[in-house]
């Protein structure tokens, strides 16, 4: 073969390779292009009509609208969130099954021995929600005032008071075993399985204070059944900017606050990821969602799949030490 033979084979199998190398890629951009093709799923590891579920619920209606598909809100509650988000850690990895993250995904790893997934290695963060306090609570018969009328009356009888909570290993749990850590006071934390029989006895003084939600003792508050006497989170609430913080009340380093996030099965291609986050910022821009979770205090925040993995991953290690410290379990 002379030496124009040769160039004219070499010209003719580079053009071949090009067509066969951007006919791919023509195929596969629209296929990127198209994500979604068909309705999601958030799996929300609550019951109905708790916080989680509300916020699922206007996250899922707002992804919705950006993303031109419906996002179908799945409620799979049980054993403290582990059913629903290993039910998403063992889905396909195809950006079509998310779940909600909660304070469930840091404490979980400190409390039980052997979960089912490993939330940092199993599950792909998409975005943080945002964050909202919890509030210190008693009934307004007491005479405790302030954060420090209640650790002068603790350190008069330590062990004696106590203060209820949803159940072991929970938000409202862990805030209290932390004040009474930080204050280096004796406190009987009492469990109940949910928030509401935890407000009964509240209310009907079997229990002398307790650490919970903003919106479901708010209507007892204004009504003068129980009196606020600080938020646990770092900064003050908007939703009680009067109400001092634990650690301005005098309880040094206190911070302690629930959050919601959306997160993906392990392998979820990055292109899916960035989309869903983008549609997430979105959903939490809108009125609708502002104005929905006002009462909660909640503060919105989504920014980066990698800002969410290295917050999860401090609050993990900053739990684990209270969780270790004061011998907690999820029994």
């Amino acid at each position: 073969m002379n030496l124009v033979s040769r160039r004219r084979c070499w010209l003719h199998t580079v053009a071949q390779t090009s067509v066969l190398v951007f006919g791919c890629m023509g195929m596969a951009l629209p296929a990127l292009a198209a994500y979604p093709e068909k309705p999601l799923r958030l799996v929300v590891p609550f019951a109905p009509g708790g916080g989680t579920d509300l916020v699922g619920r206007l996250v899922a209606e707002g992804m919705a609208q950006d993303l031109g598909q419906q996002v179908i809100v799945d409620n799979k509650p049980g054993a403290g969130t582990i059913i629903g988000t290993d039910l998403v850690a063992k889905s396909a990895a195809d950006g079509y099954t998310l779940v909600m993250g909660t304070f469930a995904l840091a404490v979980n790893p400190a409390l039980v021995a052997k979960l089912p997934f490993d939330p940092n290695k199993d599950l792909t963060p998409v975005g943080l929600i945002g964050t909202s306090p919890n509030v210190l609570v008693v009934r307004t018969v007491k005479p405790w005032k302030n954060v420090n009328d209640v650790l002068l009356a603790a350190k008069a009888a330590p062990g004696k008071l106590n203060y209820g909570s949803f159940g072991n290993g929970t938000s409202a749990h862990l805030a209290g075993a932390l004040f009474a850590n930080l204050a280096k006071v004796e406190l009987t934390h009492i469990p109940y399985k949910g928030s509401s029989p935890a407000l009964t006895d509240l209310l009907g003084g079997q229990i002398d204070m307790m650490f919970t939600t903003v919106a479901s003792v708010a209507q007892y508050i204004n009504a003068g059944k129980l009196r606020a006497l600080a938020v646990t989170s770092g900064k003050r609430s908007p939703a009680w900017p009067d109400l001092p913080t634990l650690a301005e009340a005098g309880v040094v380093g206190y911070m302690a606050e629930s959050w919601y996030a959306v997160y993906a099965p392990a392998g979820t291609p990055a292109a899916a990821v960035a989309r869903l986050n983008a549609a997430l910022k979105q959903a939490v821009k809108s009125e609708n969602f502002r104005s929905r979770v006002e009462a909660e205090g909640l503060v919105s925040n989504v920014g980066t799949p990698a800002e969410l993995e290295r917050y999860v991953r401090a609050e993990q290690l900053r739990w684990r030490r209270v969780v270790q410290d004061a011998r907690i379990t999820a029994d």
